[in-house]
């Protein structure tokens, strides 16, 4: 768990590392590990939102002779494909999970709860909203497959997520990630967007918590 922060929190400097040792196989172990992250529903904390900004503000300096548009095309296809993989999980299992289950012991029942409720709220539109929040875009498309919603307006909601997902966080990488205090201050603005795409689960849950009271 450890290198796993220091892995997020130092993401420019390890994506160095993999360029630099892996060439053009970068672009398949970066494709894995965004589709992972949402298509296998036990991982929903590897690095999503601050490992596309990183790799396209990496691509934006020809040091690296990283291509920005295959970078696109992978990171959007990526979460299209890690969805559909994970609703189908949700569709053939979902209403089986327990603590006792194999998944049960991978995925806390708290997550699942709150991606329930943050489903029933918003509806289909929560798949494309979800794409904007760790941990609940890994498990709003398994809580879909089990609710019964046709996987066509799955896929279309999906689409509208992972399109605008990738357009913000490449778009946001190529074009600032090589500011001068951007890049002497790479950390701090990784913590400052996983903060604030936690910001939507936060207000959700003291709006639940002040409701009971």
């Amino acid at each position: 768990m450890s290198f796993l922060i220091d892995f997020i929190l130092h993401i420019d400097a390890h994506l160095v590392t993999i360029v630099n040792t892996f060439g053009n196989w970068t672009y398949l172990i970066l494709f894995l590990i965004i589709f992972i992250e949402t298509g296998a529903v036990i991982l929903p904390f590897l690095p999503g939102d601050s490992l596309l900004f990183a790799a396209c503000a990496l691509a934006a300096n020809p040091e690296y002779h990283l291509n920005i548009w295959i970078f696109v095309i992978l990171f959007w296809a990526a979460p299209l494909l890690g969805d559909s993989l994970n609703f189908f999980i949700g569709q053939k299992i979902g209403s089986t999970i327990n603590d006792q289950s194999f998944l049960g012991r991978f995925i806390k029942k708290e997550d699942l709860n709150k991606t329930e409720a943050f489903f029933e709220k918003h509806g289909g539109m929560a798949i494309s909203l979800a794409r904007f929040m760790p941990i609940i875009r890994t498990m709003s498309p398994f809580v879909a497959g089990g609710s019964g919603i046709q996987y066509r307006k799955f896929i279309r909601y999906s689409f509208i997520g992972a399109t605008s997902w990738m357009i913000l966080c490449c778009s946001a990488g190529y074009y600032f990630g090589n500011f001068p205090i951007v890049k002497k201050h790479f950390s701090l603005i990784i913590i400052g967007i996983i903060i604030v795409s936690l910001i939507p689960a936060i207000v959700a849950g003291l709006k639940k918590h002040f409701a009971k009271k």
